[in-house]
């Protein structure tokens, strides 16, 4: 089974909950990857970069669900917290290869084999994506088919 995943900036939940059945293109500019569990990585990501346990960011229902198809088995979007935007915002090329890093290991000591490569290349992009929120009150989500 393949998992199509999206990254994106809205400007309201709102905004992101309306493309919950035909995903963002079209829509808002996105980011395309496959085949990995964005939501885990989401919350693997923030406690990498802030330091809080796996386990209390999944109790702080992080990543917030945004908007889920209406029988529970299609399409979802998350917003990721301003914590981890803030953070792919402000780290420079040698921190994101840090974390890519870090994740790629934590993924190992799971069993899933990822590259390193790919990984850094997803945390750069979602960077490049997040500091294109600049001052305005945009968030970055995920939507994941």
């Amino acid at each position: 089974m393949s998992t199509v995943i999206r990254f994106f900036v809205a400007p309201s939940h709102e905004a992101a909950a309306a493309v919950v059945d035909r995903g963002p293109d079209g829509a808002f500019e996105s980011l395309s990857y496959g085949n990995f569990d964005a939501e885990e990585a989401l919350i693997e990501w923030e406690s990498i970069v802030t330091g809080r346990t796996f386990e209390r960011l999944v109790a702080a229902d992080e990543p917030e669900a945004v908007a889920d198809s209406d029988d529970g088995d299609g399409p979802v979007v998350f917003a990721a917290s301003k914590a981890l935007q803030d953070a792919l915002a402000a780290a420079d090329q040698s921190r994101l290869g840090e974390v890519s890093q870090l994740w790629v290991q934590k993924r190992a000591a799971d069993g899933e084999t990822f590259d390193q490569e790919i990984a850094t290349k997803i945390l750069s992009d979602l960077a490049r994506l997040a500091r294109g929120v600049g001052g305005r009150d945009h968030r970055l989500y995920c939507w994941m088919a």
